[in-house]
């Protein structure tokens, strides 16, 4: 099985950091997160952000998330969520097992991008004994279906909710796509955010993921917090050395450009050359296909590893290693299913 566009989990470390990663092996360092390496990162991604901000490395996107929100919100209260956002569907309700409760009420909206009538009317829904209310917003950039909110979109949800004492989230697994498309990442603190999961893993980093704290008020404890939930790593320059080495070659943003403009590449040659139609616009490095299962089938019969999603259509991702002529062998497939 062919897994080039399986998910842009399936792909190696980018070169930029597997090289990082090698060159902090070398000599000691001082553990648990205090060694110069994991500094020198959280000071690259508070420069990229334009904000000051605490920065810790974890293990893992839903670890951050899940924290980050049960930061947000009490045991008894929820998190206001597009339906098939990341939290929702594929995190085993860590959110509720980290908040310790903490519910998930999902939001309807195009690609993944939360309907901002749909936001409106959960918070004008009465806050009554029987029922979790909302406490905290969380939105994802890019979206599980590749959608990227441009800054107005996102001050539409990101004010009313603010307005409504709600704490904002941003599950940022995929920034690096959404600001390959133009999106400016200063952006996020000056819209509210409080808290965001700066991707390092599907930029091509190994399992490290970077919690970016601008609510400093929600930072007390915070060592105690990651160290009680089994994210603090003991190496921890191991951790912050990816992606530190993504973000001074520029491989986070290169990596991405690429990704995004070979998933263009897969769409268009989807529409001209192949008997299936798109599910939804290509904006950064996914792209969904509205294809019969018997066709899916056929496909991951022929080797080529993807998967039907949650709104039926079959997903392609594309990555910082994805090449061209695995683009047109994957092209060549489809159009032998016609």
């Amino acid at each position: 099985m062919r897994y080039d566009f399986g998910s842009d989990n399936t792909a190696g470390m980018a070169p930029a950091a597997l090289k990082a990663l090698a060159a902090v092996n070398v000599g000691y360092a001082r553990a648990y997160g205090a060694d110069e390496v994991s500094e020198r990162a959280a000071d690259l991604i508070r420069e990229r952000l334009d904000a000051d901000a605490e920065v810790r490395f974890v293990f893992s996107g839903t670890a951050a998330n899940a924290i980050a929100l049960s930061m947000l919100a009490q045991p008894y209260e929820a998190v206001l969520a597009h339906h098939a956002a990341h939290v929702c569907t594929d995190e085993t309700g860590a959110p509720g097992f980290f908040g310790q409760g903490v519910g998930l009420i999902g939001l309807p909206g195009y690609s993944g991008k939360i309907d901002v009538g749909g936001l409106y009317a959960a918070l004008e829904e009465p806050v009554v004994g029987h029922r979790q209310p909302p406490a905290a917003l969380t939105v994802t950039q890019a979206t599980e279906y590749g959608a990227v909110y441009s800054e107005e979109e996102l001050r539409r949800l990101i004010e009313p909710a603010k307005q409504a004492g709600l704490g904002v989230h941003m599950d940022g697994a995929r920034l690096a796509n959404a600001a390959a498309t133009g999106f400016d990442l200063k952006d996020i603190p000056r819209l509210g955010v409080d808290v965001l999961v700066f991707g390092g893993a599907k930029a091509g980093a190994n399992c490290a993921e970077a919690l970016v704290i601008f609510d400093k008020s929600l930072t007390r404890r915070i060592d105690n917090r990651l160290k009680q939930a089994g994210q603090t790593a003991s190496k921890g320059r191991f951790l912050a050395a990816p992606i530190l080495g993504l973000l001074e070659s520029k491989a986070w943003d290169d990596g991405a450009v690429h990704a995004n403009r070979m998933a263009q590449r897969l769409a268009d040659g989807i529409e001209m050359g192949t008997p299936f139609v798109l599910a939804h616009p290509v904006e950064s490095n996914a792209v969904f296909v509205r294809m019969p299962d018997e066709a899916h089938q056929r496909l991951n019969a022929m080797g080529w590893a993807c998967y039907q999603f949650d709104d039926g259509s079959v997903r392609f991702v594309c990555s910082w290693a994805t090449t061209e002529a695995a683009v047109l062998e994957l092209l060549e497939a489809m159009a032998s299913l016609g």
